[in-house]
């Protein structure tokens, strides 16, 4: 008698499985309900936190430069002068009137427009002969006797200090400009991908050349991706001193780009104009580094994987 009542027991619960099966074709294929909801759950709440993270940090970040405009008001409406002098600093208002007034002005959109054709010519010349003096000079011991004394010497050298060589070198003064700006972005691209490629564990190459793997095949598999990060750095590095390095050669131009114009209204007294052209430039430097970084962010993919 319990034989038949275990038998039917079993057969009941035979059938509820047919029926649910046949209410849910997924049951069928033998797939559990329990474990699909425990892979879907996490993500939602993923996707929730990341962009909770990410929505702090800009409310972070927006209310630091609101604080810091605040601070910079307070200072120059109470002519604060302990140390620093605001007595002659324009104030966010100010600035804020002279950049809507130029924002009609056409001439100041081919300011921005010169400085910024200058400064892809100079940075893309910079990137290939930087990253390849780089590379000789981190896998030659014979190249980097030869070159990097130059390198040392040359390097220190301020932007400013290279403008009456430069006028007298060039013979025109947008090809010393750009020479200028060059320089800047040259040596910070060099020494990153120089220690990038110094830096690559020698127990990768030797494991690649015992597995039979050719120069080149261990200097695209290995020695590229090691250094990558690194020439990512001086990638970033050098475009944001290329900025730098531009303000300062464009004091010698006679006609357009942003540093002639903050340097035109220093000349002539007119101080919103001159942090407008500040402003200007730090702007377009952090666009176009964030730029640099976005790009190779495909190429250290692996990278993030890792973590």
């Amino acid at each position: 008698m319990s034989l038949t009542v275990v038998g039917n027991s079993i057969d009941g619960q035979a059938s509820g499985v047919q029926q649910d099966a046949a209410a849910d074709p997924a049951l069928a294929k033998g797939a559990k309900p329990e474990t699909k909801q425990a892979t879907l759950k996490p993500v939602p709440s993923l996707i929730a936190a990341l962009s909770a993270t990410q929505l702090q940090s800009v409310l972070i970040g927006a209310l630091s430069l609101v604080i810091g405009i605040v601070i910079w008001h307070l200072a120059t409406k109470y002519n604060f002068n302990y140390f620093i002098n605001f007595e002659n600093v324009p104030s966010p208002v100010k600035v804020g009137g002279a950049f809507i007034v130029h924002l009609g002005d056409p001439e100041f959109y081919i300011h921005i427009a010169v400085s910024i054709r200058r400064i892809l010519i100079a940075y893309s010349i910079a990137v290939v002969l930087g990253v390849i003096t780089g590379v000789i000079v981190g896998r030659s011991k014979m190249a980097r006797a030869a070159v990097l004394p130059y390198i040392e010497i040359v390097r220190p050298i301020p932007a400013v200090a290279w403008i009456p060589l430069a006028i007298l070198m060039w013979p025109t003064e947008e090809s010393s400009i750009v020479y200028i700006t060059f320089l800047g972005a040259l040596f910070p691209i060099i020494l990153n991908t120089l220690h990038g490629v110094d830096q690559t564990p020698d127990v990768l190459i030797r494991a690649a050349r015992s597995l039979g793997a050719s120069k080149f095949a261990v200097f695209y598999h290995v020695v590229l991706p090691a250094a990558l990060p690194s020439i990512a750095a001086g990638l970033a590095i050098g475009m944001g001193i290329s900025w730098f390095s531009l303000l300062a050669g464009e004091i010698i131009s006679g006609q357009y780009g942003i540093g002639y114009f903050t340097w035109n209204a220093y000349s002539l007294i007119n101080y919103p104009d001159i942090v407008v052209g500040m402003l200007i430039i730090g702007g377009l430097g952090t666009l176009s580094t964030y730029l640099v970084k976005l790009m190779m962010k495909p190429a250290l993919r692996w990278k993030d994987k890792q973590r």
